[in-house]
């Protein structure tokens, strides 16, 4: 991708994107109310605590790439700031509402995009979701990955690719046959520990009732 974004620009565009389609009243942002959004605790993995000058960074950055632009509104002393985010990608609201869910939260499932984004557009039903993160997986070059599916989760997590593509991460590495003959020979090996100690504990037992027929 060209334009890769970091984790502050990827927050701030999200932001910019979702508070315009919930709260279109407020929309543009003021530097302030756009940091307050970035910080928000509700609807946000990870939550962060970033320095008005931090979101200001990341909005410089995102104005050199032609994705935020700055204005001025008569009657406000404070410069506002709104996105390209559909131009700039290409992006039609369904594809924008599931985009921005993914930058905002992280990877999830097709459920959980679907639950969490309600908010910014409302799907019929999964297979909608589904056909969505299809056609951006399918663009070229991507905005979505699917992730292996974890060890214990019946459904595979998708994430944006607006901040690079993701390294293989310890839970997604798990499931690669280096690390499954790794798990069975931990597994193994604590098979024998339990298998010796029963058999240490039995030895004992005998060795007590014996002592205990003496008196």
């Amino acid at each position: 991708m060209d334009k890769v974004l970091s984790d502050v620009e990827t927050r701030v565009l999200a932001c910019l994107f979702e508070k315009e389609v919930t709260t279109p009243d407020y929309y543009p942002l003021t530097l302030n109310s756009l940091t307050a959004a970035c910080n928000q605790k509700s609807n946000r993995n990870p939550v962060v605590s970033y320095d008005e000058a931090a979101v200001e960074l990341g909005l410089e950055r995102l104005r050199s790439k032609g994705i935020v632009q700055m204005i001025h509104i008569a009657g406000s002393r404070a410069a506002k700031y709104r996105h390209a985010f559909l131009e700039e990608y290409k992006l039609v609201p369904p594809e924008a509402a599931v985009l921005c869910e993914l930058m905002l939260r992280g990877p999830q499932t097709l459920g959980e995009i679907r639950g969490h984004a309600e908010r910014m557009y409302g799907f019929s039903d999964l297979s909608e979701v589904e056909e969505i993160l299809r056609e951006l997986m399918d663009r070229e070059p991507s905005l979505v990955d699917k992730l292996p599916r974890q060890p214990g989760r019946k459904e595979a997590r998708f994430m944006s690719l607006l901040s690079g593509r993701p390294e293989i991460r310890e839970e997604d590495a798990a499931l690669s046959p280096e690390a499954m003959n790794s798990d069975r020979d931990r597994i193994s090996a604590l098979e024998e520990e339990v298998s010796g100690l029963r058999n240490e504990l039995g030895s004992l037992r005998k060795i007590f009732e014996e002592f205990r027929s003496q008196f």
